[in-house]
């Protein structure tokens, strides 16, 4: 790790402790020690606040400001679009004022902002919070991500981000339970959550050191350089390769699966069968780390991509509670194993001077695929009158072959 701008001899002896903490060293274990890491993972941890929280409060939000169904969802729809048009300049921001400063400011404003609604007098008040806190937690997702690219390289990047994306994929199976625990004292009361964001902000600025970072140009010249980089043949099928996967997990998963199994199943056991793929995404992005010992980031992609497929055409071939839960299985282990593997290939295609950039638009891709996903299954599913059973199929064919596209393009054989 190469010393903080103006830290002079400090910055030395911060290099000898991040060789320490096993920040220099390419082996694929995670160096819990490293601040950096704890950092990282205490951010990561807050992020699923945002929506798997408060959903559970969707109907007494309803209720408490006399709404409809529909502009209660906006409590959720509304958070996530400002992620998809101002992560660019988000990532922009943090490599051109450092990554430390924006994660810091992204915890606070996330913190505030969202224990603000819990005294707000009113739903426009909540829609405009909601909607810069959204803001700030793709401040949180884009920082916490590019950090592990600037500190660890490797195997054991692999291995942070796969244990990243795993206590990601944890806490976004937890919070539904707390937020609805939380709900049963007042509509207000699980937003009173975020301000565990304030302690971890205070953790960042004192045990985070800020990474250095060689100049990139500014104004037009940096916009140019870092486009550039993004628009490379192999970097921009990373992007690709980033909302397939958002896409397919959110028209699935989150849509096809619990519309196919509402006639049998109760809304409690439909829940039971996401689950099951959350908890395998989670086990599955713990061990990537070791599988990057085996294949590198970028021959894992196939992989998760082949069980997609997989899973995808059990579900079709059978659509029962059983056999769907096993399909999730493969789905989950698809979901672990892309989204860290993602994620280490596009931090090593891309300078550091440029990388918070290009994560910034990766962030932009995953909320576009993640609000692209359930409407397009739902609306070809039941408007066009395709059915999920077609839409299973199509997934899973279009999974399978675009994992023998990248074994091909990878060079597997």
């Amino acid at each position: 790790m190469a010393p903080a701008d103006g830290e002079g001899d400090h910055g030395v002896r911060a290099s000898d402790r991040a060789a320490e903490n096993g920040e220099l060293t390419p082996a694929a274990s995670v160096p819990w020690g490293s601040r950096t890491v704890q950092v990282v993972l205490a951010s990561t941890a807050l992020a699923p606040l945002g929506v798997p929280l408060v959903a559970p409060a969707l109907p007494a939000f309803r209720d408490a400001f006399l709404l409809s169904d529909a502009q209660a969802s906006l409590l959720i729809s509304g958070y996530f679009a400002a992620g998809i048009v101002l992560s660019p300049f988000i990532g922009l921001l943090a490599d051109r004022a450092g990554r430390k400063r924006v994660l810091v400011a992204g915890l606070l404003a996330f913190g505030l902002l969202g224990s603000s609604v819990a005294l707000s007098p009113s739903f426009g008040t909540v829609l405009v919070l909601r909607l810069f806190q959204g803001t700030a937690a793709a401040a949180i997702f884009i920082t916490t991500v590019t950090l592990i690219g600037d500190r660890f390289e490797g195997p054991r990047r692999a291995a942070v981000l796969g244990v990243n994306v795993a206590v990601l994929s944890a806490a976004a199976a937890l919070y539904p339970v707390v937020g609805g625990a939380l709900v049963s004292f007042g509509w207000n009361v699980p937003f009173l959550s975020y301000l565990a964001a304030l302690p971890v902000a205070m953790f960042a600025w004192v045990g985070l050191e800020e990474p250095a970072r060689s100049a990139g140009g500014r104004g037009v010249a940096y916009l140019r350089a870092a486009l550039d980089t993004v628009l490379a043949g192999s970097t921009l099928a990373l992007f690709g390769a980033t909302f397939l996967t958002e896409f397919l997990a959110f028209g699935v998963v989150f849509t096809a699966f619990p519309f196919v199994l509402a006639p049998v199943l109760s809304p409690v056991l439909v829940g039971a069968v996401i689950l099951v793929a959350e908890a395998v995404s989670t086990l599955a992005a713990a061990a990537s780390g070791r599988l990057a010992n085996v294949l590198s980031s970028v021959r894992l992609l196939p992989v998760g991509f082949a069980c997609y497929g997989v899973g995808f055409l059990v579900a079709w071939l059978a659509p029962e509670p059983a056999v769907v839960a096993v399909a999730a299985l493969f789905v989950g282990a698809g979901i672990g194993l892309l989204l860290p593997s993602i994620d280490a290939a596009l931090t090593a295609r891309v300078p550091t001077e440029y990388r918070a950039g290009a994560l910034s638009l990766r962030n932009s891709t995953t909320f576009l695929g993640r609000a692209a996903g359930p409407v397009a299954f739902a609306g070809l599913a039941v408007t066009v009158g395709l059915g999920y059973p077609v839409l299973l199929l199509g997934a899973g064919v279009l999974a399978l072959a675009v994992a023998g596209v990248a074994v091909l393009a990878t060079g597997e054989t």
